[in-house]
């Protein structure tokens, strides 16, 4: 089964201007746990997740300093960048997830549950041609089984 079939098509996209405040009460009115970042003509630009507003509450883990005899030698720099950028973002470019994995219509349901399980990520867009068409989350998947239909 292709996951053509099962993703949800009716998506709720979110704008990277968008305020975080704006991006929770969005969350929680609609129920949902993600929502993709597009521009302007659909085009996918990264993932706004629960996790990334619950990463603003997050203690920042400072860069590791080894001690060399010529200096120190930093550990960790560009993730506490990150960190910090992600705690003090007020709009949803701050804190988007832009490492993340696109699926196309045609992924088979066995693989995505399988990359669901693996990788412990359960939510994931689908593109076709470069634009957003859909989502598929586990509760698509939940769906499915309740269905009958796998």
């Amino acid at each position: 089964m292709e996951i053509r079939g099962i993703m949800t098509k009716d998506v709720i996209s979110v704008s990277p201007t968008m305020k975080v405040h704006a991006l929770a009460e969005l969350f929680i009115k609609k129920n949902i746990s993600g929502a993709p970042v597009v521009d302007d003509e659909n085009k996918l630009l990264g993932l706004a997740l629960e996790e990334g507003l619950i990463f603003q509450d997050k203690k920042v883990h400072l860069p590791t300093f080894i001690n060399l005899s010529l200096g120190f030698l930093t550990l960790g720099t560009h993730r506490y960048e990150e960190e910090i950028k992600k705690i003090a973002g007020s709009t949803v470019s701050d804190i988007m997830e832009k490492d993340f994995i696109a699926l196309s219509p045609d992924s088979s349901l066995a693989d995505v549950a399988t990359m669901m399980v693996e990788k412990g990520i359960y939510y994931y867009p689908v593109v076709e041609n470069e634009k957003l068409i859909g989502v598929v989350t586990k509760k698509d998947i939940v769906r499915v089984i309740a269905q009958g239909n796998v």
